[in-house]
C-alpha cells in the first residue's frame, strides 16, 4: 500500500492517482479517503492527479493512541509526495487541517483550495459567536462514540445527509458507506477528533490565505451550520468565492444530484 512516514513514525495511507497537476482531497469526520472516490474519478479522468489520505487513527492508517497533530501531517504527505501547484480540497474537519497547515506552513505549495462544508473559523458558540454550535452538542458526540458508537454511526448518517428532510435523494448506501467508514475509525480518534473540530479557532489561520478559494456550503447543514462557518470563512480570506447549495445538506460530496453539482463547480474552480 502507498504509504507516507510522518516526523513521528505514524503510517499515512493515501491513494494517489492518475497524472498531472495535482489535487489532494482532506476527508472530514468521521469519514477516510474512499468518502472522496466520486471526486478522484472526476478529477483524474479531466486530466488532473488525485491524492487521498486516510487521517491517523482512521481508514488504513496507523491507529494510533496520542499525538493527534493533523495539520503537520498534511505537510508531510505534501513534502513526501514533493506536491507543488496543488488545489487542497477540504471537507469538514479537513477544512481546519488546511486551514492550520496555511497557518503554520504557508502556500508556497499551493495554487488554490476548496473548503467545502468546512470547520473554520470555529464551531463552538459564544459570546463572540453566537450562531455556532453549543458545547453540549460536543459532549453529547463524546458519549455517543463512547457509549455504543455502531449504532451512534447509524443515527448520525441521518443529519450528516439531512436524510430527516422530505424529499431528500439520500440513499441507503450512502448511509452504508457513512457507517462502514465510521467504523473503521479509533474510538479514541472519535473522541480527540471531536475536541479539535469542536474547539479549535481557525481565524488567524484563514486571514493567512493568499491563493484563490472555493468556499462550498449547504444551507440545511445540520451538522456545520453555514452562519457560524462557511458565511464567514468566505468573509474573512481574502477574495474568496462563495457557492450556497440551496437545501443540501453536510455531506454534498456524496449524496446523488449534489455530488454531480460540486464535481462541476470543483472542475470549473480548477479550470481557471
Amino acid at each position: 500500500m502507498p504509504i507516507c512516514p510522518t516526523r513521528d513514525g505514524v503510517e499515512i495511507f493515501y491513494k494517489d492517482w492518475g497524472q498531472g497537476r495535482p489535487v489532494a482531497f482532506i476527508h472530514g469526520w468521521p469519514l477516510n479517503g474512499d468518502a472522496w472516490q466520486d471526486q478522484l474519478k472526476a478529477v483524474v479522468d479531466a486530466g488532473y492527479r488525485g491524492i487521498a489520505h486516510d487521517r491517523r487513527g482512521h481508514g488504513h492508517s496507523t491507529p494510533v493512541w496520542d499525538g493527534y497533530d493533523f495539520a503537520d501531517d498534511l505537510n508531510d504527505l505534501l513534502t513526501h509526495l514533493d506536491l507543488r501547484d496543488v488545489t487542497l480540497v477540504a471537507h469538514s474537519m479537513g477544512g481546519g487541517e488546511l486551514a492550520r497547515h496555511i497557518g503554520r506552513h504557508g502556500t508556497g505549495r499551493l495554487r488554490s483550495a476548496v473548503l467545502l462544508s468546512a470547520i473554520p473559523p470555529v464551531m463552538i458558540k459564544s459570546a463572540k459567536d453566537p450562531e455556532g454550535v453549543p458545547d453540549e452538542v460536543f459532549d453529547a458526540l463524546k458519549d455517543g462514540v463512547l457509549t455504543e458508537r455502531s449504532q451512534f454511526w447509524k443515527d448520525t448518517a441521518e443529519g450528516f445527509f439531512s436524510a430527516n428532510r422530505p424529499g431528500n435523494k439520500v440513499t441507503q448506501g450512502n448511509k452504508d458507506a457513512f457507517w462502514y467508514m465510521a467504523m473503521a475509525q479509533t474510538i479514541e480518534g472519535g473522541v480527540r477528533c471531536v475536541e479539535a473540530f469542536g474547539y479549535t479557532d481557525f481565524t488567524e489561520d484563514l486571514k493567512k490565505f493568499d491563493i484563490p478559494t472555493l468556499v462550498v456550503h449547504g444551507d440545511d447543514n445540520q451538522v456545520v451550520p453555514i452562519d457560524a462557518t462557511g458565511r464567514k470563512s468566505a468573509q474573512i480570506i481574502p477574495d474568496a468565492e462563495l457557492k450556497v447549495y440551496e437545501g443540501s445538506s453536510h455531506g454534498i460530496a456524496m449524496v446523488p444530484g449534489d455530488k454531480e453539482k460540486f464535481n462541476q463547480d470543483l472542475l470549473e474552480f480548477l479550470n481557471k
